[in-house]
């Protein structure tokens, strides 16, 4: 009798031990397949992308087990550098051809995962109604890194204000290749997340989208607003080894799906008036 009721218990035992192993495969993370981690390190700078993350991403992602530690960085350099030696899983804050850049002259392994609805580059002015009035010998501060520098000269362009030389490669334009300068504008590349603070000492500021929100600045007042080319759409970037990775595909969904698209084009939200993706 003794040796049936053991036999018996270790049945049950046996039998607890298969069902709780099966509740906890039920229950886990979709982000546990593939070895994807549960827990996502998500890089930002300041600005609208960390709260386009928080608040059209991740609670979507929230409901298949992830949970998210976030960091949000003062310059353009530092999210790629972190990206790259895993001190985070993913960042958004740069567009495609940024990170193709800085991932080329840094040697660095990094894909986009998605373009993002993404606010472009602005002209501001403390002291200068419109483009009409800009003074001879304004002082101009425009980005400082490649890319955005010659991005902020082809705004500068496309306001009337300067004309690069015919022959510029207008991806790598700098200061030097500007053929017509009829205000003679000096230009002045800064530190892209300083420029905002320069309103108070330059007569006007190309500022790029995410920094001028973090500024408070109003998109409505800016003298010039940009229409973004392909290639300056931002994007979300993971390392290239974990593209295949089910979290990356989860970012993906969450990024590109209808619920997110409904939370985009809430008129009352900050992320109505922003460029869309092709295709969006």
């Amino acid at each position: 009798m003794t040796k049936k009721i053991i036999s018996i218990c270790l049945s049950i035992l046996l039998i607890l031990s298969i069902g709780g192993c099966a509740k906890q495969k039920e229950e886990a993370p979709a982000g546990a397949d593939n070895g994807s981690p549960t827990t996502l390190k998500v890089g930002f700078c300041p600005g609208p992308y960390g709260d386009m993350w928080k608040t059209a991403i991740a609670p979507q992602l929230e409901t298949k087990g992830y949970k998210f530690e976030y960091i949000e960085f003062s310059d353009y350099v530092q999210p790629n550098n972190a990206l790259a030696n895993k001190e985070i899983d993913v960042n958004l804050f740069q567009h495609s051809i940024y990170l193709k850049n800085f991932s080329t002259e840094h040697k660095l392994d990094l894909s986009p995962v998605t373009e993002v609805p993404t606010a472009g580059m602005g002209i501001w002015s403390n002291t200068t109604k419109s483009l009409k009035e800009v003074a001879d010998g304004a002082t101009v501060t425009i980005p400082n890194d490649e890319t955005n520098q010659a991005r902020g000269l082809r705004v500068l362009e496309a306001a009337g204000l300067i004309t690069l030389k015919a022959e510029t490669d207008k991806a790598k334009a700098i200061p030097e290749d500007i053929d017509k300068n009829p205000h003679n504008l000096k230009i002045v590349p800064t530190e892209a997340a300083q420029l905002p603070r320069t309103l108070d000492s330059a007569n006007l500021a190309v500022i790029n989208g995410n920094f001028a929100i973090s500024a408070g600045l109003d998109f409505s007042a800016a003298l010039f607003n940009e229409t973004l080319a392909e290639g300056y759409v931002n994007v979300i970037a993971v390392r290239t080894e974990d593209l295949s990775a089910q979290f990356v595909a989860d970012i993906k969904d969450a990024a590109t799906n209808d619920t997110f698209k409904s939370i985009i084009e809430d008129p009352k939200g900050i992320f109505y008036t922003f460029q869309k993706p092709v295709g969006w």
